[in-house]
Formats: C-alpha cells, structure tokens, sequence
C-alpha cells in the first residue's frame, strides 16, 4: 500500500491543478478544526478544493506542502483504517523538511474507510496539518462522527451552479448586475429559461441535450449505485428506483410513504415501509432531495403531516422526467427552493388556520431572519395567483410578519406595500435574499 500512495502523492505532484470556474464559497481555516465539504456527486466538491489549492499556492505556498488522495480511486480498493499511517509515513518520507511547517491534507470521499475519523482527529491533535475532507454524505456531520470528533468540524455545502454561477460561467455577467433595464432584462430571462433547462451541474454546462441528459442519468445511477446500494446494502433496487421516479415527477409536493407502500402493493412489488423510510433518508443523505417539513411546534403533527420533497437541481428533473407546460410551476418552486437552501436558510412549509398553505416559512440558521415567500408562475393565471396571495396575507396576519414575497416567472409589481412580486431571474439575484 505504501508503493501506491507514494504513486498517488508523486502523481498528485507532477499533476498541473486544471482551470476551473470559481464559486461563491470560500474555506475558513480554523487551527484544530476540519473543513468539512459535502455535497451530491458531481456538484463540484473536488474542483472547489482545487479552487483551494490554488489559493495557497498563490499566497505563496509551495505544491509540496499539499497533499490531496481521493479514496474512491481504484488503486486504494484495498485501503484499511491501519494503512492511514502510512499516508504519513510516506508523505513526510518525501518531505522531512514539512515536519516543521503547516501543510495542507485533502482527503476525498474519505468516509468509504471505516473508522476515518478516529485518524483525522489524531492529526489535528498532533500535527501541523489543515485537514480538508469531502465527501457525499450529509451524515459526515452527524452519526457517522463519532464522537471525539464532534465540535472539530467546519461544514460547508456544495451545491450545482447558483444562478450567478451560471451567468459568470457562461460569459453573461462577470458580476452581478446592479441595474435591471430592457437589455439587461432581456439577457437575464433569456438565461434563467436555460437555467431552469440545463441546471447547475458543472460538467454538463457546454455539452449539447442529447449527451447531457444522458450523461445527468448517469448521476443518479452513480448516486443510487455507490451512495445508497453500495453503502448501505440495499437489496430491492427496483423499488429505489421507482421512489426517485415517484419523487422526481412530483418534485415540490407532500410525499406520504403510505401511499407510496400502496401503489407499490397494487403493482405487486414487495417492500415494506420500514424500508421506504429507509431509502428516503438515503436520498437525502446523498443530497439527491431536501424535505421540508410543516412548521409546527408540535411533534406528533410534524410527524403525522407529510414532509414536501423537492430535486436538488432542475436540470436533474427535466432529464429524469417529461416536463409539460403544466410542469412550470413545479420547476418554478424547486429553484426557489434551492435558492433559499444555498443561502442558508432553513425551509418548512406553513398551513394557517384557516387552511391556506404557505410554500416557505425561511428562517435563516444564522441570522434568524424569517420570511414568508409564495412561488406563483404568473399573476394572469388569476384563480392561482388569488389563491397564492390569499394564503401569503393570512400567514403574515397570523404570525405577524410584515412582509412577503412572492416569486413568479415574469411578473413584477408591490401589493398594499407589504408584499413584493418580483420575477425570479431578478430575485435569484437580489441582495437581500
């Protein structure tokens, strides 16, 4: 083992870091403390520890003070928790010289070795290294953590392009714009329809439908396959597949897994719903859907009432399901979503007394800051539009917030100077949100 990481770490070496586009997010070093970067597979998690690396190496760091090991790589099938030693063995065998300097371990998709954290915690303990670790699991943070790790973690989420990811990396704004007149406009409606077709996904920027769609299949069956059947042992792969069908055609709505149990007992496909809850919390942990529970203070209705499901990415959807015009909407509330979930908000869906539905009550994890915002295709579908404000007003009357948004495909205006209407390729790009 110790020949192949010594390959790996010359490799690494020699290897010139590729160009990338840069994201939004940036890594806060904290000695003692591991930078934690998760995320669904593809999302970009490796190219931003890139992003990383090249920023020490500009501020003067030499290459031979990084070290990057991607554990999924074919050459560590064989890699236990006793071979982790002999990534330092090795590593300061090259390099004595970096035994009395700060150095910089990446270590990628690191929870496929059992006991990994009981090495990275000895290494912050003992050693002069930055830890960095990706991986695609959300539980990194959780149960899979033991506990003398708990509190020695910096957690950052990777998400697909945002928005204005998308329009830097496709030339359109090299900034965000700060006026919004006819040209400009023009620009940003014709981009977010590409948007809301294409997603955010990295690699599948430039490539034409066909092969996109394809190669966008291909994630899920990655994330199925390594992440969820793999990982975790699951035996009726039939029925997974079916779930994330189910889900992905209904992205936005409430998800019951009796119902689920049912339709799947009426087609004669065993499982039980043990299992079903099962293979949705795997879906989440991959990062390949976010529940939004009902606000509620109460336990028992929380669990009673149906969580809302929603894809990670709308280009995922339209190449996993056909999409009509009476889609729009779905895709509409998922961007929406998603914008909220980048910006560090945590997201529930509200149901007022009088039975109105709100599609998000957002309370951002660090500020607190709440907010009620509705997602609306257009104020000329009048039935919908009415029935979308009502519930908005009714929510902001009952917890007494005074104001609201509501986000639609192109419409803009400002009602009794309480709630804002406003297009989503505008509000994706706002300041405030």
């Amino acid at each position: 083992m110790k020949n192949v990481i010594s390959q790996l770490i010359d490799d690494f070496h020699e290897r010139k870091l590729p160009e990338l586009a840069r994201r939004d997010r940036e890594l806060t070093e904290v000695r003692g403390k591991a930078n934690v970067v998760i995320g669904m597979r593809r999302a970009g998690k490796t190219w931003f520890c890139y992003q990383k690396m090249k920023d020490l190496l500009n501020t003067g760091i030499s290459k031979e003070k990084i070290l990057y090991i991607n554990f999924e790589d074919d050459r560590l099938l064989e890699f236990k928790v006793n071979n982790f030693q002999d990534i330092l063995d090795v590593y300061f065998g090259k390099y004595p010289e970096n035994r009395n300097t700060r150095c910089h371990f990446f270590f990628d998709e690191i929870q496929r070795i059992d006991q990994w954290e009981a090495f990275i915690r000895r290494l912050l303990d003992t050693e002069n290294i930055q830890i960095y670790i990706t991986g695609s699991s959300s539980k990194l943070l959780g149960t899979e953590i033991a506990t003398s790790l708990r509190g020695r973690a910096l957690p950052i989420e990777i998400f697909p392009f945002s928005f204005e990811e998308f329009l830097k990396f496709h030339g359109i704004f090299s900034d965000r714009p700060k006026t919004f007149g006819a040209n400009t406009a023009s620009l940003l409606r014709n981009a977010v329809k590409n948007y809301q077709e294409i997603g955010g996904f990295p690699e599948i920027q430039k490539i034409q439908r066909d092969l996109r769609i394809e190669i966008l299949q291909g994630y899920i069956d990655s994330v199925l396959l390594k992440d969820i059947i793999e990982r975790h042992n699951v035996g009726n792969a039939l029925v997974l597949k079916y779930l994330v069908r189910h889900i992905m055609n209904s992205s936005g709505g409430k998800f019951s897994v009796n119902k689920f149990f049912n339709t799947m007992k009426s087609m004669a496909i065993k499982c039980t719903k043990n299992s079903l809850y099962e293979y949705l919390d795997h879906l989440t942990d991959a990062f390949l859907f976010y529940k939004a529970p009902v606000h509620t203070r109460s336990v028992k209705t929380r669990m009673t009432n149906p969580a809302k499901i929603y894809t990670i990415d709308t280009g995922l959807l339209n190449a996993m399901t056909f999409r009509s015009s009476y889609d729009r909407g779905q895709l509409l509330e998922t961007m929406a979503f998603m914008h909220l979930r980048r910006k560090g908000y945590d997201i529930e869906y509200l149901t007022t007394k009088d039975g109105s539905e709100v599609d998000f009550f957002a309370r951002h994890r660090i500020t607190g800051d709440v907010r009620f915002i509705q997602s609306c295709w257009e104020m000329s579908d009048k039935k919908t539009f009415e029935r979308e404000l009502r519930g908005l007003k009714s929510a902001m009357d009952e917890l007494r917030i005074p104001t609201g948004t509501i986000v639609t495909w192109d419409d803009e205006t400002t009602i009794d100077n309480k709630i804002n209407v406003i297009p989503i390729w505008k509000w994706l790009l706002s300041e405030e949100d």
